[in-house]
């Protein structure tokens, strides 16, 4: 599998499993990380310090440039070689994904902290709300989306199988969103989900309120009634 296309999966899986899971249990990347050096040690302290460092360059790396930064562009901003930043990632792409999923997976759970319900399905569809809205509240991490799902648009489409449709799964079970031809509504439900946040992040062709109101009718695909969907999406933020 090439660099490109397995930072697009490992991203995929990164995005919609992280907001659909997080409630139960904030799941880990398909794409593991690169295993962490042992604890104890100078040795171990100024690799983890140089590690953190190189995440947080490509971070702003992300939301300047792109995904399609190269390995010259990161080394550039770090101000080091490009072999410096083979010494700790395998390339260029890994450390992308480390870098994109650090940020995941800081935004995710404080989005969830910040929602009431226990509800874990309309729980989820309230992060999805915020997520339109993260401009407002992680500027950088917008960039970042904008640039990722601008190169990528494929981001969120095709979600990890193990994961965010077992979580998905597991709430059809109890009934509460349909579980006939599940795999046609998955897909339908990602697709959904990616135009919005292209049109939110990418394009701007929707406002915040207008996402969630096409979110709205988007929940149709689950099942969810019309009253019960607007009851959903008008939930405070």
């Amino acid at each position: 599998m090439g660099g490109s296309t397995s930072f697009r999966l490992a991203l995929q899986v990164s995005g919609f499993i992280s907001i659909m899971g997080t409630r139960s249990k904030l799941p880990e990347m398909a794409a593991k990380k690169k295993a962490e050096p042992a604890p104890g040690g100078r040795q171990a302290a100024y690799s983890a310090r140089n590690r953190a460092a190189l995440i947080k360059v490509a971070q702003e790396v992300l939301a300047e440039i792109g995904p399609t930064a190269t390995i010259e562009q990161l080394a550039s901003h770090a101000q080091v070689s490009p072999t410096t930043i083979y010494k700790y990632f395998e390339n260029k792409d890994r450390l992308f994904i480390e870098a994109l999923g650090e940020m995941w997976h800081g935004w995710v759970p404080w989005a969830f902290a910040q929602t009431s319900t226990t509800d874990e399905f309309e729980a989820a569809i309230t992060v999805c709300r915020r997520i339109f809205r993260v401009r407002e509240t992680h500027p950088n991490f917008a960039q970042v989306l904008h640039n990722t799902i601008k190169e990528m648009s494929d981001f969120f489409v095709y979600a990890d199988e193990e994961t965010a449709k077992k979580v998905l799964a597991r709430i059809a079970s109890r009934g509460q969103i349909t579980s006939e031809d599940f795999e046609h509504r998955y897909r339908l439900w990602s697709s959904i989900f990616i135009g919005l946040m292209t049109a939110v992040h990418v394009t701007e062709e929707l406002t915040p309120k207008q996402a969630d109101d096409a979110l709205g009718i988007g929940l149709s695909v689950w099942g969810i009634s019309e009253a019960k969907a607007k009851k959903i999406i008008s939930r405070p933020l």
